[in-house]
């Protein structure tokens, strides 16, 4: 890695920057004494300043001075035990004792994708508390945990959105060794990990790149956070090398399994390739070429040339949660708004050729064209939900899908979508009905707590619930712990019976998966069909591996649908034991689900 501090082979630590901007660069090493040791750095070309000591070893606590004023963090920081306003801590990355050298990954059709907040999961909020859990998520059916952001962001509590030291996982959660030791025994039971990163901005307190090194940034672009991270303008080299670095260091050095991509749409870069084809090429030619690497985007542009062939493997698909969700909830605010003419026409769509949105005008987007076409990629690249961290946590109480739809709706959604060929993703909690909220919550002190508070109260003005201020001053507090803290999961629950029947229900839907659809995907190509039964069914039906043929059956409503009914194959799922008799009878009775599995050749 070019960039930060690296212990060479004798013992001595280099250390690199890149500072443009800056006149002289200094390495400061904390002293336990109290007297810090101030070294020149030499400079090189092209903005780089460089020095090898003896005088640093793994531990040494660290900072760049700049111009003989400025202390600041490595932005290569390996970890910054201090929080991003302390001092960076060299590590030696060989030192950690690896044990899944026979690890190679799982394939993407096995993926069931089960996404997680460190500091929440569980009450200690640590690497370590978290492996207690693994047999669980196994025991469960999942295949595959999703961290969110892991880099070191201010403060103690965050999503990790607001990262700013990008290599550095926050202390907050545990050590560097103590992350990979979650790795590590995540793979010895079969789990791949994959990590959620953010290429498309920098959190608003810590990061001191625009002081020495304003060439990372491009001002001519700008996004909802300032100007824009510079993949296209003068001097994108280093930034370019920043961010494919970042991407290896996580496959490599701490073993994940892949990469979730936050916002891309966010992303500007005009230059050919642009910074995602050149990541994915860099992957692919690097661990990608050895072992099962995952890489996954959030696009809201719905954009399918980077899916599969360009790279990719899977999108997450807002299209389908925000139908699904209008079904079970009736919710129809913001951008459900778009879904809210035909929802089971959406959702089937979704189910069989990925998006919904392929090129139609979006009104909540004021008319603008959304999307591509998508029915010609397979299932697998588009990953379904009925709960994420945003769509739980952007609400303004956090509320979870179980708190908002009718049980029975709420079965036949998970139906539908844990059977899909799509892999499948959960929010931690969700399996048992967590009735702890997912608010938002963050560690800002002074002006810039106040701002994102009242901010955070603003963005739902809009909304009728939300019109008056008083209603607005009860939305919980970003910065208050208690924000945090109730957001946290009570594993106790689970000693409940209505809480363990839900646990139940997904155990079996995920076994019915593991059993009947999983065998079947490995090298499915193309969409599936959709026709519409009345005003709320559907028939959805897929061909799979070696020429079977899968078929559901559903009425996402509350009235009967009076239809041909005529199913072919053997049924594996069935909502209602008494639905094959009102199949029969030419009906589905409302909020029924049948899936079926027919063997025949094509």
């Amino acid at each position: 890695m070019p960039f930060g501090a690296c212990v060479l082979p004798d013992g001595r630590v280099r250390f690199r920057l890149w500072a443009p901007a800056a006149t002289s660069v200094e390495l400061c090493l904390e002293n336990q004494a109290g007297a810090d040791i101030l070294l020149p750095m030499h400079r090189l070309s092209d903005g780089w300043f460089q020095l090898e000591t003896a005088q640093a070893t793994s531990g040494t606590l660290y900072r760049y001075c700049i111009d003989r004023s400025l202390l600041v963090p490595d932005p290569a920081s390996r970890a910054n035990p201090d929080d991003v306003q302390g001092p960076s801590q060299v590590i030696d990355p060989a030192s950690f004792n690896w044990l899944d050298a026979d690890w190679l990954g799982r394939p993407w059709s096995e993926a069931v994708i089960y996404e997680l907040h460190l500091g929440t999961f569980t009450a200690e909020g640590s690497c370590t508390a978290a492996i207690q859990r693994l047999d669980y998520l196994v025991d469960l059916g999942v295949t595959a945990i999703e961290l969110m952001p892991l880099a070191d962001f201010p403060g103690t509590r965050n999503w990790g959105y607001d990262g700013v030291l990008l290599f550095a996982p926050d202390h907050s959660y545990g050590t560097p060794d103590e992350l990979k030791t979650l790795v590590q025994a995540a793979h010895v039971r079969g789990l791949m990990v994959l990590l959620d990163v953010v290429y498309n901005h920098f959190g608003p307190e810590g990061n001191y790149l625009h002081h020495y090194a304003p060439q990372f940034f491009n001002e001519h672009h700008h996004t909802p956070w300032g100007a824009a991270i510079n993949f296209d303008g003068d001097g994108n080299g280093c930034v370019r090398d920043f961010y494919r670095h970042n991407a290896l260091y996580w496959l490599e050095e701490y073993h994940f399994d892949g990469l979730r991509f936050d916002a891309v749409h966010a992303i500007i870069d005009d230059s050919l390739p642009n910074i995602l084809e050149e990541l994915a090429a860099t992957i692919q030619a690097g661990p990608g070429r050895n072992r099962h690497i995952h890489l996954i985007l959030e696009n809201d542009g719905n954009q399918v040339n980077y899916l599969q062939p360009g790279g990719f493997t899977a999108q997450w698909n807002d299209d389908l949660h925000h139908a699904l969700h209008l079904l079970l909830t009736g919710e129809a605010d913001g951008y459900y708004a778009d879904y809210a003419d035909q929802p089971v026409l959406h959702l089937a769509r979704c189910l069989a050729e990925g998006f919904a949105y392929q090129g139609q005008a979006s009104g909540f987007r004021n008319g603008r064209s959304r999307g591509q076409p998508s029915r010609n990629l397979s299932s697998g690249a588009f990953i379904s939900y009925c709960q994420t961290h945003d769509q739980i946590g952007n609400r303004a109480y956090g509320e979870r899908i179980g708190m908002l739809a009718p049980q029975q709706r709420l079965q036949a959604g998970l139906a539908v979508l844990l059977l899909a060929p799509s892999p499948p993703m959960l929010f931690m909690g969700e399996e048992f009905a967590a009735v702890t909220p997912f608010q938002f919550f963050c560690d800002f002190q002074g002006e810039l707590a106040a701002a994102v508070t009242q901010g955070r109260r603003r963005e739902f003005a809009g909304f009728t619930a939300f019109a008056d201020p008083v209603a607005r001053a009860r939305i919980p507090d970003p910065n208050n712990p208690a924000t945090f803290l109730c957001s946290k999961l009570h594993w106790a629950c689970l000693e409940l019976p209505q809480h363990q029947d839900s646990l139940d229900y997904y155990r079996r839907l995920l076994a019915l998966r593991r059993t009947f659809i999983v065998p079947r995907l490995p090298g499915q190509s193309g969409s599936g069909e959709f026709e519409l039964l009345g005003a709320t069914g559907m028939r959805v039906c897929w061909r799979l591996t070696g020429g079977s043929r899968l078929s559901l059956l559903a009425n996402l409503g509350n009235d009967p649908v009076a239809a041909d009914l005529q199913m072919t194959g053997s049924a594996f799922y069935i909502s209602q034991a008494d639905l094959p008799e009102a199949f029969a009878a030419g009906y589905a009775p409302a909020w029924c689900v049948a899936w079926y599995l027919d063997e025949a050749p094509i």
